[in-house]
């Protein structure tokens, strides 16, 4: 992951940098110059990844798409549809 692809896993999110320090323990301002092109510790760069995967992000390398560079994107959001028709009775009637 690169500072870009966190910036727009971010923005993607609807997430603040306050946001992600929160959900992955990294200090703001250590996000913030990532995400400005400063290299990160080691460390780092598993709790940041884990915290934007946690949430659905998926980081594509270099080539992954067609003719594209290191990117992101969103995998599919779980939604709850209810109940089904034939499920439906007077007892589950909320």
């Amino acid at each position: 992951m690169n500072g870009v692809q966190c910036r727009m896993a971010r923005a993607g999110l609807g997430w603040s940098l306050e946001d992600l320090a929160g959900r992955s323990g990294v200090p703001i301002d250590l996000i913030a110059h990532f995400e400005n092109g400063e290299a990160l510790t080691p460390r780092i760069d598993p709790l940041l990844r884990s915290a934007l995967e946690g949430a659905g992000v998926i980081f594509e390398d270099e080539g992954q798409s067609v003719d594209g560079g290191p990117g992101v994107r969103l995998g599919r959001a779980q939604t709850d549809e209810g109940k089904r028709p034939e499920e439906l009775s007077s007892a589950n009637d909320d």
